[in-house]
């Protein structure tokens, strides 16, 4: 079996980067279907998110995945070229790979670690490759052990203490730079669960002077009515940048909504001081140079590790248990792998030893001994040693498998499994006498 993780992040690529491999839902949807009508061997799962873009995939054999041809399905069904991104490409393989899915599904490599959002993201992940019929028994496998981590140390760890999600970091800027946040005029744009989550953070502390805009009215209408702010409409956008003295974006879109020149003809008609400006959307909603404009103060999602940092920090003294967890988990999963692969083989070896077994017996319960009274009970006998045999042979397959891996583990098998069937093939085990008959 073969596992293989490769993607980009906050600590390896650039924003810049980032969004150029960005998917949408419907995007990573049409994805996963194209790469499973190419490599149909292959399982696949596509982790896309404002701070990572990660493709997992699983095959039976090292010969159905090729790294070169994962990191051009990647920039194919993106459009860009592949020396775009290679630089910054990083890849895992097999225990590594399983253990860097239950890290980023329990925040550990999240840019705030302790998190919630993530786990959220990952089972939509999970949820997108069931819907595109990319993944199967080893991915299945895989995401449910990373649901199941991330649940354990969330429940028995104290790492979620006071966290914080990207759109915290946002607000804790925010409020970093303003003497008295409440009384700032605030303008959300973008509603969804960032959206939200930002209103929720704002409200927390106190801010009263909230508008939601969204391209869907509506939406934007339901946030507002659910923490009593404002809402507006799309086209009033330029008219709320003349009064708000902070904008955060976090809107699903393809293309900048906020262009330098554009937003220069709005600032002369401001009359009001600087504009913060916050982006923690991935595609950004800002056009970088809108920094170079005079009275605009303008962070992208890159330049929030300082505050990260700090979050961090708080967290360190639970991070060691967590990833206590997290290789528990891994060599669960990575047991369960390795006895996947030699299945086959232990149901030779099964067959085979059977085969011995009732060759055996019955050699021996022949002429007067065929009417003994203790046949039943002898043939019960056999069976139970026969079984706990094979049974410590199978448990030193699973520990060569864990220590030297399922290629030594098979190679090992393969060969009792041959012994086996000369054995049962000969029909003779060389004892002194002991098949003669009476």
């Amino acid at each position: 079996m073969k596992i293989v993780v490769l993607g980009i992040n906050y600590k390896t690529t650039p924003v810049g980067v980032r969004e150029k491999l960005a998917f949408s839902a419907d995007d990573a949807i049409d994805a996963l279907r194209d790469f499973k009508s190419k490599f149909p061997a292959v399982e696949f799962a596509l982790l896309s998110t404002c701070n990572r873009v990660e493709l997992y995939c699983a095959a039976g054999s090292d010969d159905a995945i090729k790294t070169d041809d994962l990191t051009k399905l990647m920039a194919d069904s993106r459009s860009v070229e592949v020396e775009d991104f290679r630089d910054f490409l990083y890849v895992r393989f097999d225990n590594d790979a399983v253990t860097h899915l239950l890290t980023v599904s329990s925040s550990l490599d999240s840019m705030v670690v302790g998190e919630s959002q993530i786990i959220g993201q990952v089972k939509e992940c999970f949820t997108m490759a069931c819907t595109a019929n990319s993944t199967g028994k080893i991915l299945n496998k895989l995401f449910h052990a990373a649901f199941t981590a991330s649940k354990e140390i969330y429940s028995s760890t104290a790492i979620a203490t006071r966290r914080v999600s990207v759109a915290g970091v946002a607000v804790e800027l925010a409020k970093q730079l303003f003497a008295d946040i409440t009384t700032a005029k605030i303008l959300v744009v973008g509603a969804g669960e960032m959206g939200q989550l930002l209103v929720e953070h704002f409200r927390h502390i106190k801010c009263n002077d909230i508008t939601v805009i969204n391209r869907t009215t509506q939406r934007a209408l339901d946030v507002a009515k659910e923490h009593e702010i404002s809402a507006a409409k799309w086209d009033q956008m330029d008219e709320l940048l003349l009064t708000a003295d902070i904008v955060v974006a976090s809107a699903a879109v393809q293309d900048y909504l906020f262009r330098k020149d554009d937003f220069k003809a709005v600032l002369k008609k401001r009359r009001k001081g600087g504009l913060l400006a916050i982006d923690i959307a991935v595609p950004r909603n800002f056009q970088p140079e809108v920094n170079d404009l005079s009275g605009v103060y303008l962070y992208s999602i890159d330049d929030l590790s300082e505050v990260v940092q700090q979050n961090i920090k708080l967290r360190e003294g639970e991070i060691d248990r967590a990833i206590e967890i997290i290789c528990e988990k891994t060599a669960e999963y990575m047991d369960w792998l390795n006895s996947m692969e030699i299945g086959p083989l232990v149901g030779q070896m099964k067959a085979g030893f059977e085969k011995i077994r009732r060759d055996e017996t019955e050699r021996f319960f022949v002429g007067s001994r065929s009417e003994a009274n203790c046949k039943d009970n002898m043939e019960a006998m056999v069976s139970r040693i026969v079984n706990k045999l094979l049974h410590c042979v199978i448990r030193n397959l699973n520990v060569v498998a864990r220590e030297q891996g399922s290629e030594e583990a098979a190679r090992l098998a393969t060969g009792i499994v041959e012994q086996a069937r000369q054995i049962a093939g000969d029909g003779v085990i060389k004892e002194e006498d002991e098949h003669e008959q009476e």
